[in-house]
């Protein structure tokens, strides 16, 4: 364990685990507000806290259940594309009603409304952190319990901090697919091969993965920037 620890690349999957939990979990804590908005103030607090719990509960599960299943053939590739798709539409605008969530009256209303769209929303969030966990199951413990307090407690920052400074949405959007492109080389299908007859690709699918994330999020994201604003000529 003490040697896991001092080991360079475990500290880059946790840094990578963080920024990822970061730049997707932006939504929750709009989702957080929404449900919660309509509670008494003594009651709002305890709302986010349960309705928070819950949700990280679920996710952790799931997160688990996402690294077991990535061990089977075939299943890295496809979670890879899937990431790839994830970081593209991380890049495109939102819709203005991104966010249908209703308000809740009660206290026991408003928590199973945050854990259930957690559960919704949770999917790019638990395939990015199993696939930057490389189905180490203590580096996924360790991440998800740096990232997620930072996540409850400063959500509110990070989402301005996005909102100021485009670069950090774009920088997750390359991270996610730089690591969708390391899962597609690690999948067990072609690794030995790949590593047998090109020495290169562990580097450099990770690379064109970043950059594919990037320049299609911006391509797909400045038309639809476009055709939005023609349709409001």
């Amino acid at each position: 364990m003490p040697e896991m620890f001092s080991a360079p690349g475990f500290w880059a999957a946790v840094l990578q685990i963080i920024l990822i939990d970061i730049v997707l979990s932006g939504d929750n804590a709009v989702v957080i507000a929404l449900a919660c908005r309509n509670l008494p103030p003594e009651q709002r607090r305890l709302g986010v806290l349960w309705g928070v719990a819950g949700a990280v509960i679920l996710r952790i599960a799931l997160t688990f259940f996402a690294v077991g299943l990535l061990g089977f053939p075939w299943l890295k590739i496809g979670g890879g594309l899937l990431l790839l798709w994830i970081g593209i539409q991380l890049l495109l605008p939102e819709d203005e009603d991104g966010h249908d969530i209703k308000p809740a009256s009660h206290l026991l209303g408003a928590i199973r409304t945050i854990i259930v769209a957690d559960f919704v929303m949770s999917l790019d969030n638990v395939v990015g952190v199993a696939a930057a966990a490389k189905g180490e199951f203590v580096l996924l413990l360790f991440g998800l319990a740096v990232s997620i307090p930072l996540i409850v407690w400063s959500s509110q920052l990070i989402m301005k901090l996005m909102e100021k400074h485009p670069w950090i949405v774009i920088g997750g959007a390359g991270l996610l697919g730089w690591v969708a492109g390391e899962m597609i080389v690690a999948d067990s299908v072609w690794k030995e091969w790949l590593a047998a007859t090109v020495p290169l690709a562990e580097h450099a699918v990770p690379a064109v993965g970043a950059l594919l994330v990037v320049g299609v999020g911006r391509w797909l994201g400045s038309r639809k920037s476009a055709e939005s604003d023609v349709k409001l000529l």
